[in-house]
């Protein structure tokens, strides 16, 4: 501490310091303005001395380099007596009777908010280099200049810590005054905004015993939360720490974080002694760089206090900025504005104090110069933004010992930085208890008057998931099933050991929000059982993640469908049915359209060529069709076809296979609808929400009828509703694979469901274990543990499979194949197109040439046409190349024949005669009844022509 005698001749020296410089008057300097500045310190305090005597060497250094100013600041200093009310008179004494152009300090929060509202009334900047509270800031005090850091800018920093290390909860320490209440829903927002919640906060006066600090550790060392953020002064910070230390909350296990307002006091003159007691601590430190300037400070620092290696904190150095910036800024500002105006008595009439305020006229002009000043001083960078302090580095600091290292820093820009870049967090750290095993930041309590309760439910049906061997109060409850088997599973997993015990719970009417209330009063630390997870229940508590399947299900009875004469039906729906014969219509009829004119097996008697294209079409199911396609067009189209047969045959095969193995049991119901329409009757678990979910639904009351365990569901089932029973069930999935397992193939699990979370374990509100539990489970979850489960408490008993789903809804329909349909449908009508236009262009003369003969004579005479052979075919021409060139071939034409063909009347049959008439006639030794045939048609069409 600094010696008070050297303390008081510094105070003394103050007068002969201003004396020596307005000396500089008579010595030929240029005249210079005083500008008086008003000083409000707790001048008995070491840290008013401090910043005091730092004022005075700012002031000192400042116009011995800036010899050449106009302007010089006499100070004028009043004591504030460390009371909030003595500091306002204070001020109000500067402005009244001093006149003073703007105000230095105060030291508190608490004296700075009357004194603001002073300076807004005069006009006088108010400058504070240590008040830090949030609550000082707002828009409705222009004339508040903070020339430190605020405090809304470290709980960042800490939460960017807290979320380094992981920890879910942490308890806020802070002293009951506007410093301390200040910063505390700034620090909840901002642990909240990374997933971590204020458990506890611990209120301590100021003026609290030594007694009463032990007491209220005591009461923190009894909860889970083992993580202590404090911010308090450093004169009750320096206490609290100490009492921790003494009754074991510095040990292994710990994890104090310090704010600023305590750090940056540690290792300084006042408090350097108290290092030994910050054995692990971590802390938030403004980051103070190093300069030529501060290293000279620093030794004349240690000259004046007497003491080697005494450094100034940073309040100290911000001070000797402050009186820095307003010298700078006086400077810059014209002082014929050095007077008030008593602006307020003239409106008011008023004689009192206050009402004889005067306002200034320099203060907005010093304001707005002090605005833009702009310097780098011993505190680092000092440049004011909505005059504050603009933010500047945090460093994180740990303390071991008597020294201090640091391990990381945080800034608003870049957050958290790692000196560590190897790792994700920040480090090495070596904790309280001289630990280097990061602390998982809560503990279950030892004290032996509160221990680990697990609560369960009692249970009287599906004893699966919990069975209470023995409840009897007298003796350790033991229970047995998936669900404890599951939770005793995770927490072997854990990376610590939970000591717990189970207490077995009534739940009255077969509800679980009992039990979970009771989790959240404090009467268990946890619930474990078949528990659902439900958005109501997560008010009051927190789950874990799922451990079984989540949805509500339908569970109905099967039957066989060995004895269905339409049995082979049921693979496709009645409209892929319809679909299918459609189109193997119209590919037969697509072929021969195309197939008629050049190829033989398509011609021949109507009843002939109706039933090779039915024939043809329905063969390619098999691929056993034995005509010849000769036109191209038709090709295309078939090959197109027969890919879609293919997709059809082998689906169908595919699908008929899965309904005679996998699903020859076929559920009796497969949609709520149905149920509902035919107001059958349900099932559900007794006092489970999916009573809900049915009323939603639509179901009646009389509709609904509530079992208590698998053996009462499978009876009501077996009955059915013609002996008093239901049609189905309605449960969560993990219960019906559980009924399921007992009577295997009887009962099958039919989609659509509802939607629900599953089954979780319980824990209070922000517990640490939710978070390490939820984690464990997903581990059991990933490996075989998790089935090894299922099977020994449902599947292997019963000798019965995993339950397989059956889907409501199992047959081909049309959509399945729509798209295969529309393109051999494109293909078809393409072709078709193209064989048309070919056809009609063949025979434009028919259409264009001769207008005599009407259109209907025209179409017939078309068609007459596509009903003939296509001669210019080559499968017709290579046969009469053949027989031209044949030696048997060449014979004489009968004369009859000759004689019968009439000269063409018009150019169309003009053509056609050219055609007969140089075209070979067979000799009658190699005529047969077919060429006959023919020649007597083509003679018939000559003369209908005539």
């Amino acid at each position: 501490m600094m010696n008070p005698t050297k303390a008081n001749n510094i105070f003394l020296g103050v007068p002969f310091i201003w004396g020596f410089m307005l000396m500089n008057v008579g010595l030929g300097k240029s005249p210079t303005s005083e500008i008086k500045i008003g000083i409000v310190l707790d001048l008995q305090t070491p840290f008013s001395k401090i910043c005091l005597t730092s004022i005075n060497m700012s002031l000192s250094d400042f116009y011995e380099n800036h010899s050449n100013y106009t302007t010089r600041i006499a100070i004028h200093v009043r004591d504030s007596l460390e009371d909030a009310v003595q500091a306002s008179a204070a001020a109000l004494d500067l402005i009244k009777n001093e006149k003073v152009s703007a105000i230095i300090g105060p030291r508190s929060s608490l004296q700075a908010e009357f004194m603001i509202r002073l300076a807004n009334k005069s006009q006088v900047p108010v400058i504070t280099f240590s008040a830090t509270s949030p609550l000082l800031t707002s828009t409705k005090t222009p004339y508040f200049v903070r020339a430190t850091l605020n405090d809304l800018l470290q709980v960042r920093a800490i939460a960017a810590i807290v979320k380094s290390f992981e920890w879910r909860s942490v308890v806020a320490i802070y002293v009951d005054n506007e410093f301390g209440e200040g910063i505390m829903p700034y620090l909840a927002d901002a642990l909240q905004d990374v997933h971590t919640c204020v458990t506890i906060r611990s209120v301590i006066s100021l003026e609290a015993s030594n007694d009463q600090i032990t007491n209220q550790l005591y009461k923190l060392m009894t909860m889970q939360t083992r993580v202590f953020v404090a911010h308090m002064p450093p004169n009750l910070g320096f206490r609290v720490i100490q009492k921790a230390r003494d009754i074991g909350m510095m040990g292994e296990g710990y994890v104090w974080i310090f704010t600023d307002g305590m750090t940056n006091w540690i290792g300084s003159t006042e408090h350097g002694s108290n290092l030994e007691n910050m054995q692990g601590v971590l802390g938030l430190r403004s980051r103070i760089p190093n300069s030529k300037e501060l290293g000279n400070f620093s030794l004349r620092w240690e000259k004046i206090f007497g003491q080697a290696n005494a450094k100034p904190n940073v309040f100290a150095l911000r001070a000797y900025d402050s009186i820095t910036a307003l010298a700078t800024a006086v400077e810059k500002t014209n002082t014929k504005n050095l007077r008030y105006d008593n602006l307020i008595s003239a409106f008011l009439n008023n004689t009192t104090d206050l009402g004889t305020l005067g306002v200034s006229r320099y203060g907005p002009s010093l304001l707005k110069s002090l605005s833009d000043v702009d310097f780098n001083g011993l505190a680092g960078k000092f440049k004011l933004v909505n005059m504050e302090l603009e933010p500047s580095t945090f460093d994180i600091i740990n303390f071991i010992g008597k020294e201090e290292r640091i391990i990381g820093s945080w800034t608003q820009s870049n957050g958290l930085v790692n000196e560590n870049p190897t790792s994700e967090r920040l480090g090495p750290v070596i904790w309280p208890g001289k630990s280097t095993v990061i602390p998982r930041g809560w503990e279950i309590p030892t004290d032996g008057k509160k221990r680990f309760k697990v609560g369960v439910p009692l249970k009287r049906g599906f004893l699966g998931f919990v069975d209470v061997k023995q409840a009897d109060p007298r003796k350790a409850t033991i229970p047995t099933g998936y669900s404890i088997e599951v939770f005793e599973a995770a927490l072997k997993r854990l990376p610590y050991s939970v000591i717990h015990r189970y207490v077995t719970f009534d739940t009255p009417n077969h509800s679980y929000d009992t039990l979970v209330e009771q989790v959240h009063n404090g009467m268990f630390d946890a619930a474990v059982g078949d528990i659902t997870i439900r958005a109501n229940r997560f008010v009051s508590v927190d789950f874990t993640l799922p451990y079984t399947e989540s949805g509500v299900f339908m569970l109905v009875p099967m039957k066989d469908n060995e004895n269905n004469t339409w049995f082979f039906l049921l693979p496709w729906s009645l409209g892929l049915w319809v679909t299918t014969a459609c189109f193997f219509i119209f590919i037969g009829f697509i072929v021969w359209i195309l197939e008629h004119r050049v190829n033989t097996d398509f011609r021949g008697p109507p009843h002939h060529q109706i039933g090779t294209s039915f024939w043809f079409s329905f063969s390619t199911i098999n691929f056993a069709h034995r005509e010849k396609v000769v036109s191209n067009l038709a090709r295309f189209v078939v090959i197109v076809w027969c890919f879609v047969v293919l997709v059809l045959t082998q689906s169908y095969t595919a699908n008929l296979t899965s309904f005679l193995t996998v699903q020859r049991l076929k559920p009796e119901v497969t949609t709520v609808n149905e149920l509902i329409e035919n107001k059958e009757i349900v099932g559900y678990q007794n006092g489970s929400f999916v009573l809900e979910f049915l009323i939603k639904k639509g179901f009646q009351g009389y509709q609904l009828k509530p079992y208590n365990s698998a053996e009462e569901c499978h009876n009501l089932l077996i009955n059915g509703t013609s002996k008093g029973g239901i049609a189905a069930a309605f449960d969560e999935v993990a219960y019906l694979k559980l009924i399921i397992s007992q009577y295997c193939n009887k009962y099958a699990i039919v989609e659509p469901s509802f939607k629900s979370s599953g089954f979780g374990f319980v824990f209070p509100k922000n517990s640490p274990l939710t978070d390490d539990v939820s984690r464990a489970i997903l581990e059991v979850i990933e490996n075989d543990e998790m089935q090894q489960i299922e099977n020994k408490w449902f599947f292997k008993k019963s000798n019965c499979s995993d339950p397989t789903f059956i889907p409501s809804h199992n047959r081909l329909s049309v959509s399945s194949f729509w798209g295969l349909f529309l393109i051999v449908g494109v293909t078809s009508l393409l072709a078709l197109l193209v064989f048309v236009a070919f056809f009609f262009y063949e025979h434009r003369h028919t259409l264009y040439e001769d207008s005599e003969i009407s259109f209907w004579r025209k179409l017939t005479i078309l068609v007459r046409s596509f009903d003939e052979k296509d001669i210019k075919s080559h499968m017709f021409k290579d046969s009469a190349v053949h027989n031209v060139s044949s030696p048997s071939t060449q014979c004489t034409p009968r004369s009859s024949t000759m004689q019968n063909i009439p000269w063409p009347q018009n150019p169309s049959e003009n053509m056609e005669f050219e055609l007969r008439r140089v075209s070979p006639v067979p000799s009658e030794e190699f005529s047969t009844p077919q060429l006959e045939q023919d020649e007597d048609e083509e003679a018939n069409t000559l003369r209908e022509v005539e």
